[in-house]
């Protein structure tokens, strides 16, 4: 069940204040696709068409047909800005008219290859300068970009590829766009596409095919497409549910996050939880909880080593300031929509929990539907198990044993009572079983016997004996 709480004020003014700004900008759609020919252009004028009929007022800026006949098709009808000529090496280029755009200031705007670079002597050297001087000037803009042109995956692209983009959008570009639209196909139907003559002229095909175009490029840039898009979508999942307040996570992705301290075993547990977001194709997050207790110089190096491992193996990692360390990670948790917590399994000795609690038990009661995973972490050089899920639970073995030490106990209380001391130490004996208990066996069987234990004293040893009357 969703559990949706009244919207937070501050996130309802922020978000109208820039609403309120939007409105006064023209509004910004991005076609994107893993490669050309996947039908970016054919999609954009297709919703162009589309928008026409219902009244909106669109022109054509700039698009790049490549002498695709279904595409020139779909710009029949359409009002189209002429282009300006521009020479470079002594060849006469087709450019868009940024000032005629302006002048004529239509409701929206086609602008095809988001990522071209404007010929010496444009008023911006890039297109996406121009879409953003559209924008500002209240102009809506639909264009279109490939995966491979994005600024932040440009090395992982010539990583894939072999082949280094020159031509790039700043991520932040298209982070301000109002709506990105995956245009999708598989690699196969891609290559059958150009074979067939539809990205390319016949000329330029065997190379495609052999370079830039080969079967395994266009997976490895199909994928960083979804990734892209899936991405932004989880970004405007995570908005929606800090302004509306929702503090149970949605499982529509997982997401990791790993309780890093200045314990021993830290770093294996970092590696342990980078294993299981491998697994798992999940991003991850490190966070250490800094409750304000001094740490030592060993302490805070350990702590900022773990955090650096953490980065280098892919991880987002986070500094909290709280008093309650169990709180501050599920409020976090909760705010990063996070499905998995990993925690190292606790060193300190049993009665220590006793008097001082469980922070690993503190978090599996409040953690909701986060899962909880508890890692050993002593030793950092031994093999990491996988990790399980938490479960506390006693068997039925320890439950007899419990049983046990209540007929010892019960029967060094009748020596007790016999000798006349009283049944102050009646009482210690039964308490002595209840520790001993809590300590060697665990915490059901210790509430069982100290149950039991008080019942069986009141009848056997508090006047009305044989009664539960005291």
């Amino acid at each position: 069940m969703m559990t949706e709480g009244r919207p937070d004020p501050d996130a309802l003014l922020a978000k109208s204040q820039a609403d309120e700004a939007r409105n006064k900008r023209g509004r910004l759609k991005i076609f994107i696709g893993a490669a050309a020919g996947v039908g970016k252009t054919y999609a954009m004028l297709e919703e162009a068409r589309n928008l026409q009929r219902a009244g909106i007022d669109v022109v054509v800026g700039y698009v790049e047909p490549h002498g695709r006949l279904d595409t020139e098709r779909l710009l029949e009808g359409l009002e189209a800005i002429p282009t300006r000529s521009a020479v470079y090496r002594g060849a006469t280029l087709r450019e868009f008219d940024l000032d005629a755009a302006l002048t004529r200031k239509p409701g929206l705007i086609l602008l095809d290859e988001l990522a071209h670079t404007n010929v010496e002597g444009s008023r911006h050297p890039k297109r996406w300068q121009d879409a953003l001087e559209l924008l500002d000037a209240g102009i809506d803009v639909i264009t279109t970009v490939n995966v491979q042109h994005i600024e932040s995956l440009n090395d992982v692209v010539a990583q894939i590829t072999g082949v280094i983009v020159r031509e790039t959008v700043p991520d932040s570009v298209i982070a301000q766009a109002d709506q990105v639209e995956l245009i999708d196909l598989t690699p196969e139907e891609l290559v059958k596409r150009l074979k067939d003559g539809k990205v390319y002229k016949p000329a330029q095909v065997d190379h495609a095919l052999r370079g830039f175009f080969r079967l395994g490029n266009l997976t490895a840039l199909r994928e960083l497409a979804l990734r892209q898009t899936a991405d932004r979508v989880n970004r405007e999942v995570q908005d929606y549910r800090q302004t509306h307040r929702i503090e149970n996570t949605w499982p529509t992705a997982e997401r990791l996050l790993v309780a890093v301290g200045p314990g021993e075993g830290v770093m294996r547990l970092v590696r342990a939880a980078h294993r299981m977001a491998q697994s798992l194709r999940a991003e991850w997050i490190a966070v250490f909880v800094d409750t304000g207790a001094q740490l030592n110089a060993a302490h805070r190096n350990v702590v900022l080593q773990a955090l650096r491992l953490a980065e280098q193996l892919g991880a987002e990692t986070a500094t909290l300031s709280g008093s309650n360390v169990s709180e501050e990670l599920l409020n976090y948790a909760r705010q990063r929509n996070v499905s998995k917590l990993v925690v190292g399994k606790p060193a300190r000795p049993r009665w220590q929990e006793l008097f001082s609690g469980s922070r690993v038990n503190e978090l599996v009661r409040n953690s909701g539907l986060i899962d909880v995973y508890v890692i050993h972490g002593e030793h950092d050089d031994t093999e990491a198990a996988p990790p399980t899920l938490l479960q506390r639970s006693s068997n039925a073995r320890q439950y007899a044993l419990a049983l046990l030490v209540f007929v010892i106990a019960s029967l060094l209380s009748a020596v007790v009572d016999l000798v006349g001391f009283g049944e102050a130490n009646v009482v210690m004996t039964y308490l002595l079983g209840v520790v001993v208990v809590a300590f060697f066996i665990g915490r059901g069987p210790a509430v069982l016997l100290a149950i039991i234990s008080v019942l069986f004293f009141d009848v056997m040893f508090v006047s009305p004996r044989g009664t539960l009357a005291v």
